[in-house]
């Protein structure tokens, strides 16, 4: 038995390497055929009617697929182990082929969505089929869906420590002792795989384990500062959005989906024409934000902040198929980025990209839940004690803060939210 578990899991991570490198290189072809070439560089040069049109017929089209597998939209894989172990759902290959296709189109066409969330779910569906294509014990179940997802995100974000986290904070913590090792195993195969074909997110500037002990001091001052923002955004998405989708919208429920694919159309058209870089999934803002060293003007940077915050809480609500991993980490980023504009204009001594790689990190471990996974992000993607450490404290600090007036359930974190 142990033998057909190994070759399940190699089977795992060699399929999850490809099928995920494929689905971001579909991202890509499809977003410069969409916007015919470079979209920051051709959005200023095609009809600012296209430019509506394209992401408002997209979030229509994606709606009808959801509307046909309610599948497509789930992500919480604690509760789809759960589901088919009781013999309450079935991941069908069909699935899995309309999932790809609404988030290829959710993603191509501007809307805030990360790839991780999608990922997961191939991954998870990959491994659903494997588990019985080996007829392994209904038992493993579990286990073999989070082998699926650490597999799958370690090849999306090209990170295999950063996948391991990410399926021991969501579903295999109680497997930890027992089936660590097939974590490790799939999830480094799918990134030996995925790295030969995709970028990884790295810090450019890191000092390794040099510690300068005069940012400890500026890092405290930043933890105010993000969790205004983290305030921001939590209060937009679970008070102002979800009141409107349920009294504004109530009397016509009927209508919700299709109301709201109009209003997240119609917004990322805008935030297209305004500025390009604050719509996507945000994967390129944060390589640029941690890895420039040149300064950006305070009012660019938020405007992209508020745009990207705006956006991404209505990519939510209008069913966007993708999850908040990279959009939540360019918000981070941004906020980090802004604090140390501010603090330059001060003349105090900072560099904007480290807050920029801490404000990454704390954010979406924040709003995710996933405390132990922005810790390894940190870490993996850095090298820096600096950031790791900036980033430990941050975490902790902000989610108590940010926990005495908002309760934020990781399960519906890319839903909208219901009563």
């Amino acid at each position: 038995m142990i033998g057909r578990f190994i070759l399940a899991t190699i089977l795992i991570g060699i399929i999850s390497g490809f099928l995920i490198t494929i689905y971001e290189l579909l991202i890509i072809f499809t977003t410069y055929f969409f916007f015919q070439g470079d979209p920051y560089k051709t959005i200023a040069t095609l009809p600012i009617w296209y430019i509506y049109l394209l992401p408002t017929v997209a979030i229509f089209l994606v709606n009808y697929i959801v509307s046909k597998d309610a599948n497509i939209r789930e992500y919480a894989l604690n509760e789809i182990a759960d589901s088919i172990a009781q013999n309450k759902m079935i991941l069908k290959v069909k699935t899995l082929f309309l999932k790809i296709i609404a988030s290829v189109l959710s993603l191509s066409t501007g809307f805030m969505a990360g790839t991780e969330g999608p990922s997961a779910g191939i991954g998870a569906m990959i491994a659903y089929h494997i588990h019985k294509l080996f007829k392994l014990p209904n038992m493993l179940i579990k286990m073999i869906i989070s082998v699926g997802a650490s597999s799958a995100i370690a090849a999306i974000f090209v990170s295999p420590l950063t996948g391991i986290a990410f399926a021991v904070e969501h579903i295999a913590y109680q497997f930890l002792k027992q089936y660590i090792g097939y974590l490790i195993l799939a999830s480094v195969i799918a990134f030996a795989i995925s790295i030969n074909f995709l970028e990884p997110i790295y810090f450019q500037h890191s000092v390794g384990r040099s510690l300068n002990k005069s940012f400890l001091l500026v890092n405290l001052i930043f933890i105010p500062y993000i969790t205004i923002f983290v305030y921001i955004y939590l209060f937009l998405k679970k008070r102002v959005l979800h009141f409107i989708d349920l009294e504004i919208f109530k009397n016509a429920s009927k209508y919700r989906n299709y109301i709201f694919a109009l209003i997240g159309g119609s917004t990322v058209g805008t935030i297209l024409l305004i500025e390009p870089h604050a719509a996507f999934s945000g994967k390129d803002v944060v390589t640029y934000l941690i890895n420039d060293n040149r300064h950006i003007p305070l009012a660019l940077i938020f405007t992209v902040l508020f745009l990207r915050i705006i956006g991404t809480t209505i990519s939510i609500y209008s069913n966007a198929v993708g999850g908040l991993f990279l959009p939540i980490m360019s918000i981070g980023a941004i906020v980090g980025y802004s604090f140390g504009e501010i603090l330059s204009t001060y003349h105090i001594i900072s560099e904007p990209f480290y807050f920029a790689a801490i404000g990454a990190s704390v954010f979406m471990g924040v709003i995710m839940k996933l405390p132990l996974t922005a810790l390894v992000l940190s870490l993996e993607t850095t090298f820096d004690y600096n950031v790791v450490i900036a980033t430990g404290i941050g975490i902790v600090i902000v989610q108590y803060i940010s926990s005495l007036n908002f309760n934020i359930n990781r399960r519906n974190v890319t839903k909208a939210d219901k009563v």
